[in-house]
């Protein structure tokens, strides 16, 4: 099984989803992250911080913990929790002592978690053979009224998996509100050398706040 970025993209399901990033977890940021020039998760701690974004703060699909990582780098001093559905990679996330608690979560399904959480921030979790917006409900359940979202959704999927109707579909049921897009590139120029296929990938980070 290739271990990077092809094989994660080609993920069928749950069962596969774990086996593969059980795989990847020692590897996944100096091999992948590093190799790809990985700047997703400091884009979207960026868009969080310019929407004022406070905590706690849910970081959902925290895998190795990069997006918090880039969130202190930029100064964020406040609680941050880590869901994941990879105790392998949450292990991970662990050590580097960034994170008040780590929540091993299905967000396609009910999120067992208290609603206490003033943020939720994604990075890489909302693209191809991973999750689709069927769980921006659960992640909204769990969101105060007022929290920031900050979620990165790969423009691959925006319209095939439905992500534009969702989120038009929660504003329109006054769940969300402020909705806004920003474009990025989710990788840079050294990835052209790892994965030509996926070198030029963007993403749109949705930014918004629960009602």
């Amino acid at each position: 099984m290739d271990h990077g970025l092809k094989g994660a993209l080609s993920l069928g399901g749950p069962d596969d989803c774990l086996a593969y990033y059980r795989a990847w977890a020692a590897s996944y940021d100096a091999g992948f992250a590093q190799g790809m020039d990985y700047r997703l998760p400091a884009h979207v701690a960026a868009a969080f911080l310019g929407a004022k974004g406070q905590g706690p703060v849910l970081d959902v699909g925290a895998g190795t913990g990069l997006l918090a990582e880039r969130l202190r780098d930029m100064g964020f001093q406040g609680v941050i929790d880590a869901a994941d559905f990879s105790s392998e990679m949450l292990e991970r996330a662990g050590e580097k002592a960034i994170y008040r608690a780590l929540h091993r979560v299905d967000v396609t399904r009910a999120i067992a978690l208290p609603r206490v959480y003033q943020g939720v921030v994604s990075s890489g979790t909302f693209t191809a053979g991973h999750v689709g917006p069927e769980a921006l409900s659960n992640l909204l359940d769990v969101a105060l009224p007022g929290a920031v979202f900050a979620l990165s959704i790969n423009l691959r999927v925006w319209t095939g998996a439905g992500f534009d109707r969702a989120l038009q579909a929660l504003a329109d049921q006054g769940r969300i509100a402020d909705l806004h897009l920003i474009e990025v590139q989710v990788y840079g120029a050294a990835a052209a050398q790892v994965d030509a296929d996926h070198a030029s990938d963007r993403a749109a980070i949705a930014v918004f706040r629960a009602e």
